[in-house]
């Protein structure tokens, strides 16, 4: 009995480690495309439009946050509680502004603080120090507080059956089984 439960837990272990995976690749994939978007931003309001960097970084960084709203709550995190938008919402945003004020915290001790006024120092300390700060804070707070299921706890972790098989397979075998 003893090696059957051992056994069960490793499995268990083995799944759980597997979908935080897929979670974080995810949730990778979204910053990405975020980055870009920010990166791209930024660079367009400091050497386009003439603006100071503490304002390009808001700016791009606001425009980045709505790309990754949509990309986490369509893709990354699609199969959480959609009963509760409205409050997810409103965190996500909550925790999002947090980041930025770090992300932008950095950018501001760099180019204010510290005298590095060279566009590749402000990309650096925007882009790579505070992008990477903001970016751990962003997802604990996103998979702990935002994406939730309605019983307080991640629904990512609880979407696997017995027989381990995550929520998008148990409802296509389910279509199967009802036809």
């Amino acid at each position: 009995m003893g090696d059957w439960s051992a056994a069960r837990a490793l499995r268990g272990l083995r799944d759980r480690l597997e979908r935080l995976f897929r979670e974080a690749a995810k949730f990778g994939a979204v910053g990405a495309v975020g980055f870009l978007v920010n990166v791209a931003v930024f660079n367009l309001c400091i050497h386009t439009l003439q603006l100071a960097p503490i304002r390009s970084g808001v700016i791009s960084q606001v425009v980045a946050i709505g790309t990754n709203y949509l990309g986490n709550r369509y893709w990354t995190y699609r199969h959480t509680d959609k009963r509760r938008i409205h409050r997810e919402t409103m965190l996500f945003f909550f925790f999002s502004g947090i980041a930025l004020v770090i992300e932008n915290a950095v950018l501001a001790i760099s180019h204010y603080g510290l005298d590095y006024t060279s566009p590749l120092a402000d990309n650096i300390a925007k882009n790579v120090v505070g992008l990477g700060i903001g970016t751990v804070f962003r997802f604990w707070t996103y998979r702990t507080w935002v994406f939730r299921s309605g019983s307080g706890r991640v629904l990512a972790a609880a979407s696997a059956s017995a027989d381990g098989l995550p929520a998008e397979e148990q409802r296509e075998h389910r279509r199967v089984v009802l036809k």
